[in-house]
């Protein structure tokens, strides 16, 4: 067997190979794609705490703040009322409405931040309900992973074993570089060449549909040479039709007549009946 043959071999395996990992792949994505949710939600949950954190602080000292001046306002009334003359009495009135601009401004900020943290405090609740739905979503996507890598376990065992038989064959110079065409390429990294018209020596790459040399084709199948499209750089092969076209200058092979069955005769046809 011709060293392009045996890449053929390999593959056609690789193709089964990928065609069965891509339904994992899918739902190994999909998996991914809920936990990269579940995380983005987790990130957004401890934001958000450390904001409602931060808030609640201030908010605390505001109150601690506001208590601190209504402690020295009392004391000015106190004072207000012993004041010895006019003079006096609007010192400490002046005083007074300083003190209350300042526990106005701290009142302020403390609503103001206890009512962005309770605004906060719903989006942690609603960050919880996501998570929770994502959750059940992410399960079904464990299970779904799992249904899948069990399906296709032992097919993938017996492929990747006939693979390891097959590049056995392979000289490993070659097998490397075909491995990297096939990580690049896939299902491209091979082409079939479609034989168009073989008296006017009209070949095309299977991949790239480019027109192909007819010596290059011919070399090709007359001893499997690695043979490259020109075009594309996939490795070209040819089936067994379109080599029996080749080497029959472009006329179909005619298959054989399966044989017809032999009459009855008139007795066995009696005996029959």
């Amino acid at each position: 067997m011709d060293v392009t043959a045996k890449l053929v071999e390999v593959f056609h395996v690789d193709k089964q190979l990928r065609g069965l990992k891509s339904r994992l792949k899918g739902a190994e994505k999909f998996l991914s794609d809920q936990d990269k949710d579940l995380s983005s939600l987790e990130g957004r949950r401890a934001s958000l705490e450390a904001d409602l954190k931060k808030l609640t602080a201030q908010a605390h000292d505001a109150e601690g703040e506001m208590k601190r001046l209504d402690a020295k306002m009392a004391t000015i009334r106190t004072q207000m009322d012993s004041a010895q003359n006019n003079k006096e009495y609007k010192a400490f009135l002046t005083e007074m409405n300083t003190f209350k601009a300042d526990r106005d401004k701290h009142e302020a900020a403390a609503l103001e931040q206890m009512g962005r943290a309770e605004e906060i405090k719903k989006q942690i609740a609603d960050i919880a309900g996501r998570k929770d739905e994502r959750e059940k979503v992410r399960k079904v996507a464990v299970n779904d992973r799992d249904a899948r890598s069990n399906e296709i376990a032992d097919q993938v065992r017996e492929l990747e074993v006939q693979r390891t038989a097959l590049i056995a064959h392979v000289p490993q110079d070659v097998m490397r570089d075909f491995q990297k065409l096939i990580d690049r390429r896939g299902d491209e990294a091979m082409g079939m060449v479609e034989v168009v018209d073989v008296k006017r020596h009209e070949f095309n790459c299977g991949v790239c549909m480019m027109s192909l040399p007819v010596d290059a084709v011919a070399m090709l199948a007359s001893s499997g040479r690695l043979t490259r499209c020109a075009s594309c750089q996939c490795v070209l092969y040819i089936d067994q039709e379109g080599r029996e076209l080749i080497q029959n200058g472009g006329k179909p092979v005619k298959k054989p007549k399966a044989a017809k069955a032999p009459k009855k005769g008139k007795k066995e046809e009696e005996v029959a009946g």
